[in-house]
């Protein structure tokens, strides 16, 4: 893939959970203190369920095809935070990003992209969507139940 100068405005959420839904949240390290579920903005070329491919692996380890993700054909739009906004061309303010979920057997370690994340935590729903920094991710957990229950449980 090409490339772009500038990170599109773009992106990809995917809130990985399970059956139980404890929901994995992983700490930035830039801003610190700012907690999430699976991000990432589309590359050069990139479909949303390509992005989420890849972003679930880079930034987990878990290696996933596109039958384990759940596209919930829903987006955001929300404006970037000035701590990013040097990532864009200077005229963007604002991103999409599309929502997917990822449905694993239980809780597990998972391997982190160390120049973007420091922490991982596996939380229970209620507390997942208290600790999510952005209202997007929150908003994604708290719709979880709904979600879930159309998803199967498929071992990654």
């Amino acid at each position: 893939m090409a490339e772009l100068p500038y990170k599109r405005p773009i992106s990809v959420l995917v809130v990985i959970h399970t059956t139980t839904l404890q929901v994995l949240l992983l700490e930035r390290v830039v801003p610190a203190g700012f907690w999430q579920s699976v991000t990432g903005s589309l590359e050069a070329d990139e479909s949303p369920l390509q992005a989420a491919i890849r972003e679930v692996n880079e930034e987990t380890g878990l290696a996933v095809s596109a039958g384990q993700l759940r596209d919930w054909h829903h987006t955001n739009r929300f404006e970037i935070i000035e701590d990013w906004r040097a990532r864009y061309a200077p005229d963007v303010t604002h991103n999409t990003e599309h929502v997917f979920s990822l449905c694993v057997p239980a809780p597990r370690p998972v391997r982190l992209a160390p120049a973007e994340h420091r922490l991982q935590l596996w939380l229970p729903l209620e507390e997942a969507a208290g600790k999510a920094s952005s209202w997007t991710n929150r908003d994604a957990i708290l719709m979880l139940p709904h979600i879930a229950g159309r998803q199967p449980d498929i071992p990654v």
